[in-house]
Formats: C-alpha cells, structure tokens, sequence
C-alpha cells in the first residue's frame, strides 16, 4: 500500500468485544449487577439468570430492553450483528421439553414482538433466528435456553467475517438499548 491508502485506512474500534477477544465470555457478577433475590432454581453463574433476576434499575447495564412474566430480552453482549438480542425464558432450562406452553407462547410472542421492534425502529430487512440446544449444537452457554435474533440488510454481508476474522458493527450497544427502549415507548432515539 502506498502512503495514501495508507492514510485513507479507517480504524475499527469496538472496546466492548475486548473480553471476548480474550476468552473471557460474558463477564462476571460485580455489585451493580448482583441481584437482592434469585429466582427459585437460578444458577447465579449465569448471566440469563442474573438478568431475570435484576431490578429495573440495573436493565441498562445488563442490556435488558424486556422483561415479562416468563421470558427476559436483552442485547447480546457480543453481537454477530447490529442489533442482535437474546429472548430466553426467565427460569433456569436447558431443554425444551422443560418448558411449559405458557413459556413457550411468550417467547414465540417476544421473538415477534423484537422482530417487528427492530424492523420498524432500524430498519432491518430479514432476521436470522436460532436456538442452539446442547454444547455440541453451538451453545454458548447450554444450561438456560437462549434465542438469538439478528437482524440482516441487503449488501451486509462484506468481506471482513472472511478476511480479517472480524465483525463490523457501526452501533455501541449502550446507543442500541437507548434505541430499542424508546422505540417500545414510541419515542424518537
């Protein structure tokens, strides 16, 4: 590369995937985010759990945009895209068959519910959305079922998933809860 491309490189920053990078996962329980009472069954190592369990004052930083009687929805910490959230039932199940038809309506209803979120407030144009049962099949973490919704756009697949290794994501996921939150209260972010 000659000294001008050189100077038209663009740097990619994104501090938050740093953790991840490093192999540390998803970051431990500090005492902003301890919650003052479990749910029954709750495995405090568990970052779903902790979330079911906060208080509404601890949603922002735990990336919480929903919480309903049965399920907890929030940003995925390490997005494969912009806007990638987490639906998962707020108790602590690692198979399906462990859930009741009641949790299983909410969360199909959540997965719409963000779906139509999403599209409406950024324009997403598709979704990829999956649940990955077992370690085996992919699960991060397979003890609390969790289902991934990503949004997609036409042309964003580019070429640094397959050259750099990388993702390229043009939103910090504290502005992505801000945005997402005041679209369920129709309001402009």
């Amino acid at each position: 590369m000659n000294p001008v491309e050189c100077s038209k490189q663009e740097t990619l920053w994104a501090p938050w995937r740093l953790e991840y990078v490093q192999g540390h996962g998803p970051g431990g329980e500090t005492p902003d985010t301890a919650p003052t009472a479990w749910r029954a069954g709750a495995d405090r190592g568990c970052f779903l759990c902790r979330a079911a369990a906060a208080e509404a004052a601890q949603d922002r930083l735990l990336g919480v945009v929903e919480r309903t009687g049965l399920s907890v929805v929030l940003t995925n910490r390490f997005p494969y895209s912009n806007g990638h959230l987490l639906v998962a039932p707020l108790d602590h199940r690692a198979r399906l068959d462990e859930l009741s038809e009641d949790d299983l309506l909410d969360l199909q209803r959540c997965l719409a519910r963000w779906c139509g979120v999403i599209e409406h407030s950024m324009q997403a144009q598709g979704f990829n959305i999956g649940l990955n049962l077992g370690a085996v099949a992919g699960a991060g973490l397979p003890g609390h079922l969790h289902w991934h919704i990503v949004p997609r756009w036409h042309g964003d697949v580019n070429f640094m998933p397959t050259t750099a290794g990388v993702r390229v994501l043009p939103q910090s996921l504290d502005s992505l809860w801000e945005q997402l939150t005041a679209a369920t209260r129709g309001q402009k972010p």
